[in-house]
């Protein structure tokens, strides 16, 4: 007994000092940013973000990006946020002219973090990316009935832990004022990656019949937005866009954080 109760002790006093010392390096040791890895020299940056984060999360962000990674994340001009949502338009499309709003292009930050974000489970990169957007749409004055975010599958959600479009897009609801209909949409089936596939056509065929309407929600008549990370094709976005009309939306506009485009879109939404 005697033993035993030594053994605790011992244990308790080394827990306690792990804590201390480990409470204490982190006040030596600076941020390092979540993007590249090198140290963050812009914690101050984010302040109003942080307060945001711990109203809505209940938790502090704990979100850290140098200023190298910062400045490289740099909007499309105004007048260039605006596309066709299909890269490569089809005949007979059932909603023709389908408009895209991207304001990044898929380069500098964004390119290094989205794969973070997906394969590094990096939520927070994520979420800051919906306070960004949100921003952008609420003074551009973007405005709809619904935000519905993109679905991932069953076996997808279960991988990453968490769907980026979803935690994009909440963060866009709020800022924005619009309410998020997460389940508007559903998921029917496991697709393969879009990014893994470089033919246009394929990616279409990939994606097809992939959604379907949510019993929960009426989109009658309805303005929605259908928001996702990354659009390349548009394919996705369209599919999903195209299940919304058939449920009989009002009118659907696609958007995007960023991606890789140079046509644009005339056409306001």
């Amino acid at each position: 007994m005697t033993g035993t109760r030594h053994e605790n002790s011992v244990y308790s006093l080394s827990e306690s000092i792990r804590q201390a010392y480990k409470g204490a390096v982190d006040l030596i040791l600076p941020y390092k940013c979540a993007v590249c890895g090198s140290v963050s020299d812009t914690d101050e940056r984010f302040g109003e973000y942080s307060r945001l984060y711990e109203e809505l999360y209940g938790v502090r962000s704990g979100l850290h990006i140098c200023g190298k990674c910062l400045s490289s994340l740099n909007p499309l001009e105004e007048s260039k946020r605006w596309f066709l949502c299909l890269s490569n338009p089809v005949e007979n499309d059932p909603c023709p002219g389908l408009p895209l709003y991207m304001p990044f292009p898929y380069r500098g930050l964004v390119e290094k973090a989205v794969p973070e974000i997906k394969f590094g489970k990096k939520i927070e990169l994520a979420r800051l990316f919906g306070a960004i957007l949100g921003s952008y749409i609420f003074s551009e004055g973007i405005r709809a009935d619904l935000i519905v975010p993109v679905p991932l599958s069953e076996e997808r959600l279960a991988e990453r832990g968490f769907n980026q479009a979803y935690e994009i897009a909440f963060l866009v609801s709020k800022i924005a004022g619009i309410p998020l209909a997460d389940g508007c949409l559903i998921r029917t089936r496991d697709t393969r990656r879009q990014s893994e596939i470089k033919d246009i056509n394929r990616r279409a065929v990939n994606v097809r019949g992939a959604f379907d309407a949510g019993s929960n929600w009426d989109v009658e008549g309805l303005t929605v937005i259908v928001v996702d990370d990354v659009a390349t094709t548009g394919a996705t976005l369209h599919e999903a866009a195209k299940v919304l009309y058939k449920a009989g939306a009002a009118k659907v506009l696609c958007i995007a954080f960023a991606g890789n485009r140079t046509l644009k879109n005339a056409e306001p939404f």
